[in-house]
């Protein structure tokens, strides 16, 4: 994705601004402080804002999608989400004092309490709120890190599908989605999730697309992993946006093409049968259900390589279940073109690998930009699965909304 360069020069003025203008309220902390203690304090954080805002300019320069790329933006962006906290205090402050200063009277009777010995002047009250809440997104964006990023989750649910054929009763099918390999730093966390679902014993394994970020080589380190996925009856797998390289600048069109071939070829290397607008019929004895695959359709924006009716084509059984990264395709084209389609699995949103949940309930950002953003919906006799996503991107962690393993249980028996 190319950033123009006016719109980098912009971003640059405004993280500028940000460091000079939180370091307000850094020198308001410090005006009864000892001078040499001072000093010190303003040189450090000179010293920070000069190496946050040449790591800033650095990142817009570096191929992106990389561990050291995610591990400095986070650096960079805890930084900076700190001194914009930081610096809503300290604009506080200066409305106050643009308050005072026009309303002459009040800035007096103002002066005449802090001279009768008011305990802390408002200025330094609000100085030393803003350092207090800026360690906030430090605080719990590294603890994101250490402990939300691999902090698997196995979500179960049961679905039911009246049409089911009996042979298929009870099937369990294991889900994941957006693994992003090129993110990871920990191979054995990685290792412990894949152990998970190995536990589960699943029939059948679905992947939903976005193996690495830019380019198929960052799943090196970890095809002998996933490779290792087993099932009965087998791994089936589909694109996600990020699986083309879009997202980067490549020397020539055929390098990109490459990288695509090189990507179909992992997945043929790794044992999973990746459907590219394609389906195959599952078998047993004389039952038999339906998997299609379409490659990546994304609602707005995002590329639009499925072809549907072509994926749907020719497709077998009582039950059809479809794979397809964005959940934004099940609104725009599954329900109404596809009705028969009784299950569709998708990714795609991460949670925006922030949110909140507590039981039934949950809350993300990812809410506002997706009707459909993680779990079970159901509309009329279809339903739609979210995965939550494996890996991560951007951030290099995970708050609130873990990284998750789906087992769905199918039965054509009503749940009570």
């Amino acid at each position: 994705m190319h950033i123009p360069l006016l719109v980098k020069l912009l971003i640059l003025l405004f993280l500028a601004w940000l460091d000079v203008y939180a370091y307000q309220a850094t020198k308001t902390l410090l005006k009864q402080k000892d001078r040499r203690f001072a000093k010190w304090v303003k040189w450090v954080y000179l010293a920070q804002g000069i190496v946050m805002f040449g790591l800033s300019t650095y990142l817009f320069f570096v191929q992106r999608g990389t561990v050291s790329f995610m591990f400095l933006l986070s650096i960079v962006f805890m930084s900076y989400a700190a001194k914009l906290l930081a610096v809503l205090f300290v604009f506080l402050d200066d409305i106050r004092r643009v308050l005072i200063w026009f309303f002459q009277g009040r800035k007096r009777r103002y002066e005449k309490r802090v001279e009768r010995g008011q305990k802390m002047p408002r200025s330094k009250f609000l100085a030393r709120s803003a350092v207090a809440v800026a360690t906030l997104p430090v605080v719990t964006m590294s603890f994101g890190i250490v402990k939300g990023a691999y902090d698997y989750r196995v979500r179960r649910r049961r679905v039911y599908l009246p049409n089911l054929p009996k042979a298929f009763e009870g099937m369990k099918v294991a889900q994941l989605s957006d693994i992003h390999s090129g993110s990871f730093f920990d191979k054995t966390a990685v290792q412990g999730g894949i152990d998970l679902l190995h536990a589960e014993k699943p029939d059948v394994i679905f992947f939903t697309g976005d193996l690495v970020n830019n380019q198929t080589k960052e799943v090196s380190d970890y095809m002998d992993m996933f490779s290792k996925l087993k099932a009965d009856f087998g791994v089936y797998s589909t694109l996600g946006n990020h699986d083309y390289g879009d997202y980067m600048q490549w020397s020539s069109h055929a390098a990109k093409r490459n990288n695509l071939e090189d990507m179909i070829k992992v997945h043929e290397r790794m044992g999973w049968r990746l459907l590219m607008n394609e389906n195959e019929t599952l078998k047993t004895g004389t039952d038999q259900i339906a998997v299609i695959g379409v490659e990546n359709w994304g609602a707005g924006r995002f590329a639009k390589y499925g072809q549907l009716d072509k994926a749907a084509m020719g497709a077998e059984g009582d039950v059809k279940l479809l794979l397809s990264h964005d959940p934004s395709h099940w609104d725009a084209q599954v329900r109404s073109q596809q009705p028969d389609i009784d299950l569709m699995f998708a990714g795609h949103t991460h949670g925006m690998q922030l949110g909140v949940e507590i039981g039934d309930w949950r809350w993300s950002p990812s809410k506002y930009m997706y009707k459909q953003w993680a779990d079970l919906y159901k509309e009329g006799n279809q339903y739609l699965y979210v995965n939550r996503g494996y890996g991560f991107l951007g951030f290099p962690g995970r708050i609130g909304i873990l990284p998750e393993i789906t087992v769905l249980e199918l039965t054509s028996r009503p749940l009570a």
